[in-house]
C-alpha cells in the first residue's frame, strides 16, 4: 500500500498520474480539510472533493477544479436573494455539496460521507480518499485587512491583502479520523504530494499524533515541492511562506518537512537549492516537476516509484 498526504490542484494532478501507474495496488489519501467552509446552508469541502473528481475523470481541467461542462446558473438565481455568490460553485457540483449537507444532517461522520462519495463518482476500488479528520476544522487567515476565512482570502479577495498569521481553527481538538494512523503505520511508502506546506499539507501535520506516526514509521517517505523556479504554479503558497517570515524556497519546504521525510523532489529549475537540502540529512530528486497533462504526472509520478 502506499498512503499519500494532499490536497489542491497540484495533489490532484500527482495523484492522477500515480493512480495511472501502480495498477491495482492500495493507495490511501490522506486530504486537507482545513479548506472547508459553510456557505449559504451547504458544507463544502474542496480539497477532498478536487482530489475524487479529478481521480473519477469528470474534473473541469481547464481549471483544474469543479465538473467539467458545467454551468452556474444556480448562483445568478442567487444572486437575488442576496446569498453569497463569490464561491464559484457549478449546478452539477452543487449537488454534491447538497448530498454531503444532507448526509450530516442525518449524522454521518466526515469520513463515511468521503466514502460514499467517492463510490457515487465510481473511483476504482484499490483508491481510497481519507479526510484528515472527522471534526470541523477552518484554516483562517490574519491579513493587513483583517481576518478572514481561507476561502475569502483565496477566492473573493483573490490572495491581496498581505498575509499576516495563519490560524486552524480547533485544530487542537482534531483526532485523525479513522484510517489515518494506520495508513501511515502500513504503507510501504508515504509521499507529500506537491501541495502548499501552509495551508494543504500543515493542517494534516497538526492533527494529534499525524506527525509522530510519520516521524515513528518505517516507511520510506518523499515530498514533492509545490514550488518551480521558487514560485508555486497555483495557489498562495508564496505569500503565505513570506507572510509568515519564511523564505519561498523548496529548500524551506524540506526543513518544514525535515524532522520526518527521507527524500525531498525539487524541479529542475530549483537544482541550485539541491545541496542546501542535502545539507539537511536529506536525499534528493531533481526532476521535472511540472504536470502540464496525464502523461507528465505520470512521468513524475514513476520516477518517485523509482525511489521507493
Amino acid at each position: 500500500m502506499i498512503t499519500a498526504l494532499g490536497g489542491g490542484v497540484g495533489a490532484a494532478k500527482f495523484l492522477e498520474g500515480l493512480s495511472s501507474v501502480i495498477e491495482s495496488e492500495p493507495l490511501n489519501v490522506i486530504v486537507n480539510t482545513g479548506d472547508d467552509i459553510c456557505l449559504n446552508g451547504l458544507y463544502i469541502s474542496p480539497d477532498v472533493d478536487t482530489i475524487i473528481y479529478r481521480l473519477s475523470g469528470v474534473i473541469d481541467k481547464k481549471k483544474g477544479w469543479g465538473l467539467e461542462g458545467d454551468t452556474f446558473n444556480s448562483l445568478k438565481a442567487l444572486e437575488r436573494f442576496g446569498l453569497h455568490t463569490w464561491f464559484n460553485i457549478g449546478d452539477k457540483d452543487i449537488a454534491t455539496h447538497i448530498y454531503r449537507t444532507h448526509l450530516r444532517a442525518k449524522g454521518f461522520s466526515a469520513t463515511e460521507i468521503t466514502s460514499k462519495i467517492a463510490e457515487a463518482f465510481e473511483l476504482p476500488s484499490n483508491l481510497k480518499i481519507i479526510p484528515m479528520t472527522d471534526r470541523d476544522v477552518e484554516t483562517w487567515i490574519q491579513t493587513s485587512e483583517g481576518e478572514m476565512h481561507f476561502q475569502e482570502y483565496l477566492v473573493k479577495r483573490r490572495m491581496k491583502p498581505e498575509v499576516c498569521r495563519v490560524t486552524i481553527r480547533n485544530i487542537d481538538h482534531a483526532s485523525p479520523s479513522p484510517g489515518v494512523i494506520d495508513s501511515i503505520e502500513k504503507a510501504r511508502a508515504i509521499i507529500v504530494c506537491p501541495s502548499n506546506p501552509i495551508i494543504s499539507i500543515g493542517p494534516i501535520l497538526q492533527v494529534k499524533g499525524v506527525r509522530e506516526a510519520l516521524k515513528a514509521t518505517q516507511a520510506e517517505i518523499i515530498a514533492i515541492s509545490p514550488l518551480v523556479g521558487g514560485v508555486p504554479l497555483k495557489g498562495p503558497a508564496d505569500r503565505l511562506m513570506k507572510g509568515l517570515g519564511l523564505e519561498v524556497s523548496s529548500a524551506q519546504v524540506a526543513r518544514l518537512y525535515s524532522d520526518f521525510i527521507d527524500t525531498m523532489v525539487i524541479d529542475v529549475e530549483d537544482a541550485h537549492e539541491n545541496q542546501a537540502i542535502k545539507d539537511m540529512g536529506l536525499k534528493t530528486l531533481v526532476v521535472d516537476t511540472v504536470m502540464s497533462d496525464k502523461k507528465k504526472s505520470a512521468i513524475l509520478a514513476s520516477s518517485i516509484l523509482e525511489l521507493i
